[in-house]
């Protein structure tokens, strides 16, 4: 019995990552079959994402993706049909991005932050998982919101992101909560807010951006888990039980609560639905406040 490999579009250390792994532990532990995750970081995510695509719709080639997925539909011209390119599996989770920045950056909330920028137009940097991924698309909404000009530096996934930003490499960034609440713990890392309406149940001490200075603001990420278009839907059957019964799992539940996250395990028509929600609503977004992927720098 042949290994299922579950690419991950981005490079280690990063939400996706994080949660594919854990995913995978626990598939193994359920159908006896090993899952390998294979990290193909690059092009916003369109590497590893167009290497699903183009393989085999058995059931042995998986994806695991964050909402970047539908922000490269809306900024980039991907290699892939976004719709129907893809058969949907489950949506996985939901979460806010968390808004950071060094510890060395002389401030501490949003509000104090939004002053240093407009006191030194570019000469502040923000790091994301990608040219046009979701973490660049929350972060040029934010600035639009602020009316700040704050410089990206796009990086192959969050994890290199993150590790430049507490090397002090730049200043700011707007990460996955998963990947990065653990370091605001630890003091590497300083949580100015959080990206949803309502504060984390996993930081209530760390106030949402709306409430910080930019009233209206609101942005989620998810997860979900996509194959290859034509895989049988007797395959995506058997892999939609099993992955949902693994995000209800204890062992994954418990520590995506603990990180910020909130299980979202769905059907297959549903995460097919919620996929074309979401590229139409960041399409309007990125319409509204003039969001570009030339933006990026």
């Amino acid at each position: 019995m042949r290994p299922v490999r579950i690419v991950v579009a981005f490079a280690p250390g990063g939400g996706t990552d994080i949660l594919a792994r854990s995913l995978s532990a626990r598939l193994f532990a359920q159908f006896g079959q090993q899952f390998v995750v294979d990290n193909r970081p690059g092009g916003g995510g369109n590497i590893g994402i167009e290497l699903v695509a183009r393989a085999q719709p058995d059931g042995y080639t998986l994806l695991v993706v964050s909402s970047s997925y539908a922000a490269n539909a809306v900024l980039r011209k991907t290699p892939y049909d976004p719709i129907n390119g893809f058969e949907p599996i489950s949506l996985l989770s939901r979460q806010p991005l968390l808004m950071l920045a060094h510890p060395s950056l002389p401030v501490r909330n949003v509000t104090e932050l939004i002053a240093l920028a407009k006191a030194k137009p570019g000469a502040l940097s923000y790091g994301s998982s990608g040219a046009g991924g979701i973490q660049h698309l929350a972060t040029e909404l934010f600035k639009s919101m602020a009316h700040v000009d704050i410089l990206h530096v796009p990086y192959k996934g969050t994890g290199p992101a993150m590790n430049d930003l507490i090397a002090g490499q730049i200043q700011m960034s707007m990460l996955s909560i998963i990947a990065t609440l653990s370091h605001v713990r630890s003091g590497r890392l300083r949580g100015l807010a959080v990206s949803s309406e309502k504060r984390a149940d996993a930081a209530p001490e760390i106030p949402t951006i709306a409430e910080s200075g930019v009233p209206g603001y609101s942005f989620f990420g998810w997860y979900c888990m996509l194959a290859p278009a034509k895989t049988p839907r007797s395959v995506i059957n058997v892999l939609n039980a099993g992955v949902v019964s693994a995000m209800q799992s204890p062992e994954i539940r418990n520590r995506l609560t603990a990180d910020g996250s909130t299980v979202v395990a769905s059907t297959a028509d549903e995460l097919g639905a919620h996929i074309r929600a979401e590229i139409a609503k960041l399409s309007k977004l990125a319409a509204d406040a003039n969001i570009r992927l030339e933006d990026s720098r």
